[in-house]
């Protein structure tokens, strides 16, 4: 797939997923009604996990596109397995951005919801990856998904990039020798 077709599959399945999960339910659930008094640390933090978990996401949506020459959407899967930026710290990066995000609404909403919400996606995020994901990526991908798996965390981040798969992936060995 050509990087803009990438790009534009991915900008559209950000706003339609992540845009309903992190926007449309919690709006529904908050109606966007914020504390008189909000607690200033509270508050902090919770624009601190918004803002990260937009960047992060963001991020993670433009690898798909421009290292993976795909999209997150099952339909247009990526070519490559996409090891770079935040891939390197967390094997989930893209769900790690939601749940930091939702979590900044909590904190910023103080919506008892919200929290419950922000459980049952933490749930239902944990059985996809584990039931869905991992084995469809295994499947795909082979090997280099299993030194990347063996490496990486699937939900905390490590603080060293790992490096691994970037430099020994044969397919894209043979990518760099073919330029």
């Amino acid at each position: 797939m050509k990087r803009t077709s990438a790009a534009v599959g991915s900008f559209g399945f950000l706003l339609v997923t992540p845009g309903t999960v992190c926007v449309l339910v919690p709006s529904l659930i908050t109606r966007w009604r914020r504390p008189v008094d909000p607690v200033p640390w509270v508050d902090g933090l919770g624009w601190v996990l918004v803002l990260a978990g937009a960047a992060a996401l963001a991020h993670a949506f433009v690898a798909f596109a421009w290292h993976g020459r795909g999209t997150p959407a099952p339909s247009a899967p990526t070519e490559r397995l996409v090891v770079e930026g935040a891939y390197r710290h967390v094997r989930n990066p893209m769900y790690v951005a939601v749940l930091a995000l939702v979590l900044g609404q909590v904190l910023l909403f103080t919506s008892w919801g919200l929290f419950g919400y922000l459980v049952v996606l933490g749930l239902t995020v944990h059985a996809f990856v584990r039931t869905y994901e991992e084995p469809t990526l295994r499947e795909a991908y082979g090997p280099p998904y299993e030194e990347f798996c063996a490496n990486v965390p699937r939900w905390l981040p490590r603080l060293t990039p790992w490096r691994g798969v970037r430099r020994r992936d044969p397919r894209r060995r043979a990518a760099v020798d073919q330029r």
